[in-house]
């Protein structure tokens, strides 16, 4: 595939998915936005386009460096939900991005195979949700977001996934990895959710998210095992199933549980 035509996927396939998030978020709510976005819209794409552009075996390197990152996206939600009673979102986003980014330093000088990585991952999530903040009951207001809402997150995606595939042979496949899994639908859902109803709502998207993790990291474990095996079609449709499928039960199990 040129590059054009892959630029062209970028400028379509981006916005098209984030966008249908977004609408299901803003229809079932704070947890459930959070579980929708923990699905990888950005970087699933972010790893199709290197995969065309930069082959297999440096894209499945780039799918081991992004399930890594899954322990920077919980540091990410417990910095903003343990700020988020105490202070305003501005305060909650800085100090949630200084520990992605802090862990994500500290990330980039160990190196583990998939298998090893997925554990870690699940190893995160479940302590993740074993020390986030209780959940406690809330009513949303119905405020009405602005019109330029989604649009807007639509355009950031789609300029994020361009900057980080652009750049991934300069920062090589482990950077680029690291931080593809920047949290940026779930801090924007947060933010708004924060500065309408307050900080219930806005810790309940992360505890959605977490829940979506767990299919996250599937996703890129499946990819990171059969990209260089089964190629780029057959690696993607598998990482595929196996992430609805996980999404699905964990949806289930969260609701049983009352997480989502």
């Amino acid at each position: 595939m040129g590059g054009a035509e892959v630029l062209a996927l970028k400028l379509i396939l981006t916005p098209l998915l984030v966008g249908g998030a977004s609408l299901i978020a803003r229809r079932w709510g704070s947890a459930v936005g959070g579980w929708v976005v923990g699905i990888p819209f950005t970087s699933g794409p972010v790893t199709l386009f290197i995969a065309l552009s930069h082959g297999a075996h440096f894209a499945a390197a780039v799918a081991t460096g992004i399930m890594a990152g899954t322990a920077s996206q919980v540091a990410f939600a417990l910095g903003y939900s343990w700020c988020a009673r105490r202070w305003g979102w501005r305060v909650c986003l800085a100090v949630a991005t200084i520990a992605f980014g802090v862990l994500t330093g500290a990330l980039l000088g160990f190196s583990t195979g998939p298998l090893v990585t997925f554990a870690f991952a699940m190893a995160s999530i479940s302590v993740a949700f074993a020390i986030l903040p209780r959940p406690r009951a809330f009513t949303p207001a119905r405020n009405a977001l602005p019109a330029w809402d989604i649009p807007a997150r639509m355009l950031v995606a789609t300029c994020l996934v361009i900057a980080l595939t652009e750049g991934a042979a300069l920062l090589g496949p482990r950077l680029a990895g690291l931080l593809a899994p920047f949290p940026l639908y779930a801090a924007v859902l947060s933010v708004f959710s924060h500065r309408l109803n307050g900080a219930e709502p806005a810790i309940a998207v992360w505890r959605g998210l977490l829940l979506g993790l767990f299919a996250f990291a599937g996703f890129f474990l499946a990819l990171a095992l059969l990209l260089e095996q089964l190629g780029v079609a057959v690696a993607f449709t598998i990482a595929v199933v196996v992430a609805v499928a996980v999404q699905l039960l964990s949806l289930a199990v969260g609701r049983r549980l009352r997480i989502a």
